[in-house]
């Protein structure tokens, strides 16, 4: 049997056609790639990719016959060949006049999503963000990402071809939203089509690929460090430990922040069950733990540098904790534990510190303080000056909180209050709703 080296590249056994046969395609090639290969012959109006037994097979169809028969006598007489990724093809023209296009697997709708991320920094969204997003619509179960010509790519498994198909229809052609992302990283399109996986197989968890129905997988060696935790992200940083309990610092806070407020800022990510707040360094902290470690991932991907209150006050910085369990010992205005039903309350504060200024000089938050190892006093709050309520005092803002999934159907989005997260140094950002598909 003759080598494929061997094969003549092209064949005249078949009369001139519109339609070209190309061979020995590379693995899942792309439209993409059949029409950069026959544009300096004229306009590719159909395709037909990875066909026959070994998927290294296509057709192509141009405008016009004369089109085709460029191509083949180009390649016919030059002395080099057609190729696609380094690997040779070849043409001959095809049986058929036209191609009649039966449903691809793009077409069939199914569990699994193939998600293209366009951008210039595409690769530098972590799968944290795709889960985020997704996971609006369905439990995710399994999420691959890779790189191939076409760009910055990922697999997406939920349950069932229903759940897939209502995030396909909300988020094709959508915009990530900025706040999800890091300041450095440019804008990022989402186009999804089906793919024909049913099962995507996980070996390992890391950077690039997540099993969310197996937390007993292993982590990849080229993903941890010494002490068994991640070590490298996407961008090849070395992350910090991941916990189920994240420590928040509060910035620029010209505005009282309540236990409250947090409670409704960090449960639009999942439940909380304990928050401890105390002062250090003359700043305000925070403790927040979720039942689990990926709710806190979710939470600190899309809160880390944003704004409780509009006009960029109150900022939060929010890192992971080396606690996994608080010890909250009494419930009050500094510390809470809501996993405890109907929680008594001990010496609540007075109400009018949700709704004054702080002072941006020497005010220290009064109550049970929460520092560990540390015992401080707690100090009485300033009385409120005849003043109070003036011109001269900025009015409490509502806290710029709204659901934390921009992509979430509008019938069931969590109503938590007005207005929405912004992110810093930029006005509000209006709510996101899919629009009819």
């Amino acid at each position: 049997m003759a080598s494929l080296s061997s094969q003549p590249q092209f064949r005249y056994t078949q009369p001139p056609s519109k339609v070209l046969h190309l061979r020995n395609l590379p693995w899942e090639c792309t439209e993409e790639e059949l029409i950069e290969l026959g544009k300096p012959f004229g306009k590719v109006v159909n395709t037909k990719c990875n066909v026959g037994a070994n998927r290294n097979q296509a057709f192509i169809e141009f405008a016009d016959l004369n089109q085709a028969i460029a191509m083949i006598s180009y390649y016919a007489s030059s002395s080099e060949p057609a190729q696609v990724r380094g690997k040779t093809v070849y043409l001959q023209y095809s049986n058929r006049q036209e191609i009649v296009n039966n449903k691809t697997t793009a077409d069939i709708a199914g569990n699994v999503l193939l998600v293209t991320i366009e951008g210039q920094d595409a690769r530098l969204v972590s799968i944290d963000v795709l889960h985020l997003v997704f996971s609006a619509f369905g439990f995710v179960h399994k999420i691959t990402t890779f790189e191939k010509t076409a760009g910055f790519q990922a697999l997406v498994q939920f349950s069932d071809a229903e759940t897939a198909t209502s995030a396909k229809n909300a988020l094709d052609g959508r915009i990530i939203p900025r706040y999800l992302l890091s300041e450095n990283i440019s804008p990022c399109t989402l186009r999804i089509t089906y793919s024909a996986h049913t099962d995507l197989s996980v070996k390992f968890q890391s950077h690039r690929s997540r099993d969310y129905t197996n937390p007993y997988l292993p982590v990849a060696p080229s993903a941890i460090d010494g002490s068994n935790q991640f070590n490298l992200g996407l961008d090849g940083k070395k992350l910090e430990p991941e916990s189920n309990v994240l420590l928040a610092s509060i910035e620029n806070m010209q505005y009282a922040v309540t236990l409250d407020v947090l409670h409704m800022v960090f449960s639009a990510f999942g439940p909380v069950q304990k928050i401890a707040m105390f002062d250090k360094n003359g700043a305000l902290q925070a403790l927040i733990q979720y039942p689990d470690v990926q709710t806190a991932i979710v939470a600190k991907e899309a809160l880390e540098g944003h704004c409780i209150y509009d006009g960029g006050f109150c900022k939060l910085h929010l890192s992971y904790s080396r606690h996994t369990d608080l010890s909250i010992k009494v419930n009050n205005d500094r510390s809470r534990d809501y996993t405890i039903p109907n929680p008594a309350m001990v010496n609540p504060q007075p109400s009018v510190l949700g709704q004054q200024p702080v002072q941006t000089m020497g005010h220290q938050y009064n109550g049970t303080q929460y520092a560990p190892g540390v015992q401080q006093q707690p100090t009485m709050p300033p009385q409120p000056s005849a003043g109070w309520g003036s011109s001269a005092v900025p009015p409490m803002p509502q806290p710029m909180m709204n659901n934390h999934n921009p992509y979430i159907p509008p019938a069931s989005m969590p109503q938590i209050s007005p207005g929405m997260m912004q992110m810093p140094g930029q006005g509000g950002i209006p709510p996101f709703r899919p629009t009819h598909m």
